[in-house]
């Protein structure tokens, strides 16, 4: 396996939310020629509500993500970023325009993924090793093969996770008896067991003091060069989306479209260090710009 593994759970009061949506994200098609984009959203809206109440979340949005990319949403808040990781895993369907994961409609098959959200979701009747292996249960082709490997192949994954991101000799421990930054890694181990090809993350590291977050920023870094799933990354902080991504998406207000795409050309593995040189503060202030505008912009004119 690669080097130190991942994290993502919460500061004390806040953990991570977890989910699975379930279904192979496995397509055996041998087509000629070149493979179809991780994530592809084609002219995507959705309003939430109807009538009066309807509220315009995205408009006509269209955006490709190759398989394996890093990529970080950013934007003013209540721009639709979530709502694309929403779309994204099967979780709502857009009112029109057109999802496809790994070549296939989202709306016509569940998916394998991991998403981790702020929303506390470890059970804290379950060990911290249950809880990480809790996947295994809903997941196939893992589901099949759980109760009768979860004492082996299984059980020595889940500690050889924790290890790499630090934590041996806390499979035992309860999601209480683990610090904020503890559980942060404890979560991410929990959405890498099933081995998803995609990472759907809101804002992950936001319930962190500034110290503990750049430490998982580093780690989540050596999780993507060795393993290089498809990541989509929603966040505030402008920093955190130059230090990790390897493209960067700047969202109007809401109805949220892509207004910037942009490559984030540093090369790899990149320091906190990095971060404070001209470069980075160069690239952290032309987004800053981008969303001041975005915030101020009027929003358009339907069907524009």
């Amino acid at each position: 396996m690669a080097s130190r593994l991942h994290a993502l759970s919460c500061m004390s009061p806040a953990k991570i939310k977890l989910s699975v949506v379930a279904a192979p994200l496995a397509f055996t098609g041998q087509a000629a020629g070149p493979r179809p984009p991780a994530i592809e959203l084609s002219q995507a809206s959705i309003t939430f509500g109807h009538g009066t109440n309807a509220v315009p979340a995205l408009a006509q949005t269209s955006l490709r993500v190759q398989d394996g990319e890093f990529l970080a949403l950013v934007g003013p808040s209540g721009c639709g970023k979530s709502t694309i990781l929403r779309l994204v895993s099967g979780l709502v369907k857009p009112t029109s325009g057109v999802v496809v994961v790994g070549g296939r409609e989202v709306a016509a098959n569940a998916l394998r993924i991991g998403m981790a959200f702020q929303n506390p979701t470890m059970l804290p009747w379950l060990t911290i090793e249950r809880n990480i292996m809790l996947p295994l249960k809903i997941v196939q082709p893992f589901r099949a093969r759980y109760a009768k490997e979860k004492r082996g192949a299984f059980r020595d994954k889940a500690h050889a996770l924790l290890a790499q991101v630090g934590l041996s000799g806390f499979a035992g421990k309860y999601p209480w008896q683990l610090s904020g930054g503890m559980l942060q890694r404890a979560n991410l181990c929990r959405a890498l067991i099933h081995e998803p090809r995609m990472l759907l993350l809101d804002e992950p590291f936001g319930a962190l003091d500034q110290f503990t977050r750049e430490e998982l920023w580093a780690i989540l870094q050596e999780l993507w060069l060795a393993h290089r799933p498809t990541v989509l990354l929603v966040t505030h902080d402008l920093r955190e989306a130059g230090f990790l991504a390897s493209r960067i998406c700047v969202m109007s207000a809401r109805p949220g479209r892509i207004i910037d795409d942009s490559a984030v050309a540093f090369a790899r593995p990149r320091s906190i260090a990095m971060t404070f040189e001209p470069d980075f503060v160069a690239l952290n202030q032309r987004l800053r710009d981008l969303i001041v505008d975005a915030r101020s912009a009027p929003a358009p004119e339907e069907g524009t």
